[in-house]
Formats: C-alpha cells, structure tokens, sequence
C-alpha cells in the first residue's frame, strides 16, 4: 500500500466515520475506497468545524479529521484550526504538502511549521515508513491532557511512496490522570470549612462525561454551579443546584452567588481570562482542578491544586467528602435549592418583558423563548455564533440533558457555529441540531449550508437578521452616521432557497412557534432547514457586574 493508504487504514482503525475535506489530498480517494465518507465543505475553516463539532459531541473519545490542499488549501484552514487551538478541541488535520526538496525553498507555505503556535502537535512526514508512528503520536497527543488539533503535514512523494512490510497499528486508547491522594485530602477539608463554597465546572467535564458525578459533589457538600461557556451542560441548568453559564452576559444569580463565595472549586477548566468567560473576584480561596499543571497559577493565583481527569477527581472528592463528613447535611441542601430557585425566579421576572415581548421587529429573547418551549431539550444540541447571538443565548438557554449546548468564545470567530453544528449531527444523528447565527456570521460562511444540503446533513440554522452589525455600534458610530458602515442587508431565506435548503422567513411574533414545529419537522425527514427571523438591534443583555474583577 502506499502512503495515502497506510493513513487512512490507520483512520479506519480508529474508527473514523467520515472524512471533513477540500481537493486535492490524496487521502480523500484512499478513505473513500475504505468506505470512509468524504464530506467536501466550501470553505477550509467550516471543514475544520465539521471535524470540531463531531470530535466534542464524540468527547473525545473519537477525533473528527480534515483534509486539505497544499498550498492554498490549509492555508485558508488557519482560522478554523486556530478557533479549535483556542478551544482546546482534539482535531487531526492532514494537510498535502509539496515535495521534500521544496519545502524551505522561499516562499512554500510549510503548514507543519507555520501552525505549531495553533496546535498541540504538528509533524513533516518525511518517509512512508515513519507514518505509523506519526499517526501514533498524533493519537495519543489528541487523546492524553488537554486535548488540541494536532497536525501531521505528508508531502508529495510520501503520499505516493510504498509502505515496506505489514502496518502494525492499535488504537490509541485515551489515558486518564488520577489525583494525588494527598491533594483531596486538603481539598475536601477546605470545602468543608468553607462558608460559602461554588463550583466552577469547565468543558473538562463534559470529555470526561462527569456530569453525573459534579451534581453528586455539588449535593453531598452542597454547593452551587455554575459554568464556563464552554462548559454550559457539564451540570443541566434545571438541576435546584445550577446557576448557568457565563460570557459577558450572564444569569443574574450566577453573579450574586459568586460575589458571596469565599470558595471556588474550578474544575475541568483551565480558568483562562477571557472577556467571553467567567471570571473569578479577588480574595477568592481557589481550588483548581484540571488535567495539564501548566494551567496551575497561569492565570490566578491558586490556592491549592488537584491535578487528574475530571471524572477521576469528582470520584475522589465524593468518596473522600464521605469519609470527613459523614452523613446529614439535608437541612443544608434544601435551603440551598430554595435560594437557588428564589434567586432564579427574580432574575427571569425582570427579562419577562423581553422574554413574552410581541414587539415588532422581534425581541430575541422572545424566538429563545418559544425554540426552549417547542422542542426537546432533551434531544437537543444547539450552539450559539459569535456576536448578540452567544450574550442572547447563552443565559436564557436553560439546557436539561449534559452535552446538549456547545459553548465557545475563547476566539469569537463569526460564522463557527455552523460547521460545528454539521459536525454534531454527523456525530449524533437523532439528534435536534441547532446554530443561531446573526446576519454578519451568515455573511461569513452561509455558503456552507449548501454542503449540509448536498450531504443530507439535518441541521437546523436559525438567523437573527436585524439588518446592521449590532454588536459593533459602539465603536463605530462616526462610520455609520456619515457611511453606513455597519449596515448589512439581505434575505436569507432566498439565499437558502437558492442553495437547496429549505426555508421560512418570520416577522411576526405569533408565527415563530409554528415555524419551528415546521422547521423540526423538516429536519426530521433528513434535510436541512433555515429559519430566518427578522428581528430587532438588540442591546438588551443580562450583564450583571462582579465586583473585584
């Protein structure tokens, strides 16, 4: 077998299902003759999302591939792997390469080179022969500590080259890190002691497929939760316990609860500081739990740390809390549940305006409101893009079943939300999978739709159009009163239409219910559909200030 062979054998013993690609690579017609499906995007960075999305509805446990040309090609896949980088999304990118002989001949782009600041782990292949242990490498880079794309650039005469003797290649099994007996000790005691303890659950959790295990936790101390964006889900938000998830807009309870905190236990996440993610206040106790040492006082000051996979920590503090605490504690529990629910019940009588509003053009919050009402959150996975859409959405969405949100905002690149959405739904089929994008993201990658068409690929894509660039108002007011600046325009209904996807347009309050109920139904029978809202500017959002940040 050649070298295009050898790799795909090797994805198909990983279990691969479908090949995220754009010609040329070699790799498309090898995984194709194994029956591995090529799915060619439109655009690189959406095939890079296809791949994202499978690869976090999959937990990790299975790793989305994409494929690009030499040259052009994964140069125009830099956003998507650097959107995954910042995510910390396990994704395998194989990019064709030119010939050896030209590779630092000025000015040949060398992805394995230009991409090392955006990946994990990026290798040049040089010989067929290496690519077994390349492809281990890459696995085991994807599948141990915190996860990232990882890269492996095949030049042409490897491609084509004859692999000497029998491929020996296993799958890579993932590898999980247990906590140090002593850690937990002291962590359970702090949590014990303290007044007021919250746990900060990250998308750790959910690879780690904990969620079961940080409700446990939060229970037997107790203590409530609240998310990153990323980690929205990792506790469903109709838990008693669970406070929502925070970018710069947020729950109003997730604010009061963490202004009294005297403790904070992050786990399965890296605690980064982002403008799109918690923070925590000064004079907060830190615990910090995550899977890489190198998070460890990178970013805060850190009290006392608990190193190993999430799912391995929450069972060690749970058996530990046990031993310390004993029984009882029932009291504590139920009075926690009310506060939670009183604190919760304010909070969504004050965005009651918005969130019943029959205004015309259409509040936002009122299209959030009637999707949460006609469908199964159950069997839901829906993301946000960038912009309005992710502050409208994130703290309104109140998931119920873990893994069913994909959050993300370390980088806030307009229009991710759709090929990650295609990629959930190549992961998880009976699902109901939603995006709600803006009109500036649409603009970005709303070609794509054309592949979720072309692929039969039954996602549901929901676009806030309010006509202007919303989000940027602020920053360029002199642009638009003397040009127009920010001003974007369009029917998108049409331009799916256009594109084999079925759609509808709403202007009306009374009709958004029953468009979607329409919309499911489309999906349900194994196509796509665009439902296009016009709505409102929007500059409502639930932005409620931490002290000490």
């Amino acid at each position: 077998m050649n070298g295009a062979a050898v790799i795909a054998e090797i994805l198909r013993r990983e279990g691969t299902e479908f090949l995220s690609c754009y010609p040329r690579n070699p790799l498309i017609e090898a995984c194709a003759a194994l029956d591995m499906r090529p799915i060619l995007c439109r655009q690189e960075r959406v095939g890079v999302g296809l791949a994202d999305g499978y690869t976090r509805v999959k937990h990790g446990k299975r790793n989305g591939v994409f494929a690009a040309q030499a040259g052009p090609g994964i140069e125009n896949a830099f956003p998507g792997v650097a959107q995954a980088f910042s995510e910390n999304v396990p994704l395998l990118v194989i990019p064709a390469g030119l010939p050896l002989a030209r590779q630092y001949v000025r000015p040949v782009f060398r992805a394995a080179d230009v991409y090392r600041p955006v990946t994990k782990w990026s290798a040049l292949a040089h010989s067929v022969q290496e690519l077994p242990d390349l492809m281990r490498r890459a696995y085991h880079a994807m599948r141990s500590g915190k996860g990232g794309p990882v890269l492996i650039e095949v030049p042409a005469e490897v491609w084509e080259a004859e692999y000497d003797g029998d491929l020996d290649y296993a799958p890579v099994p993932v590898q999980r890190t247990a906590p140090d007996p002593d850690a937990v000790k002291t962590a359970v005691r702090m949590l014990l002691k303290a007044k007021n303890p919250l746990l900060l659950a990250g998308q750790g959790v959910l690879y780690a497929q904990a969620s079961d295990r940080l409700s446990a936790l939060a229970e037997l101390i107790p203590a409530p939760v609240v998310t990153t964006n990323p980690g929205k889900s990792a506790i469903p938000e109709s838990h008693p316990l669970a406070l929502g998830a925070s970018t710069r807009s947020r729950p109003k309870m997730f604010t009061e609860f963490m202004a009294k905190a005297d403790l904070v236990l992050a786990v399965g996440s890296s605690l980064t500081r982002t403008p799109f993610g918690p923070g925590v206040p000064a004079r907060k106790t830190i615990i910090h739990s995550t899977n890489e040492a190198a998070d460890i006082n990178k970013e805060y000051r850190v009290d006392h740390a608990v190193i190993g996979d999430a799912a391995l920590v929450l069972d060690a503090l749970i058996a530990e809390i046990g031993r310390q605490k004993g029984a009882g504690g029932g009291n504590a529990l139920a009075s926690l549940k009310e506060e939670v629910a009183a604190a919760k019940k304010g909070w969504l009588a004050e965005w009651g305006k918005h969130l019943d509003s029959e205004e015309m053009p259409i509040n936002q919050y009122r299209v959030i409101r009637d999707l949460m009402r006609s469908v199964d959150r159950d069997n839901v996975i829906i993301t946000h893009d960038s912009g309005s859409p992710r502050e409208q959405l994130i703290p309104f969405w109140e998931t119920t079943a873990p893994g069913s949100y994909m959050g993300w905002g370390k980088s806030t690149q307009l229009g991710y939300g759709l090929g990650i959405t295609m990629g959930a739904k190549l992961a998880a089929p009976d699902k109901l999978c939603v995006n709600i994008m803006g009109d500036a993201a649409i603009g970005m990658t709303g070609m794509d739709i054309e592949t979720a068409a072309r692929n039969r690929i039954a996602i549901l894509t929901v676009v806030f159009n309010n006509g202007v660039m919303a989000a940027e108002r602020d920053v360029l007011e002199l642009s638009t009163k003397k040009y127009g600046a920010l001003t974007v325009g369009g029917n998108y209904a049409k331009v799916a239409e256009g594109l084999n996807v079925a759609a509808t347009r709403v202007e009306k309050p009374a009709h958004i219910a029953p468009a979607i109920k329409d919309a499911v139904r489309v999906t349900e029978s194994g196509v796509p559909f665009l439902l296009e809202i016009v709505v409102k500017e929007g500059y409502d959002f639930s932005r409620y200030p931490l002290a000490g940040l």
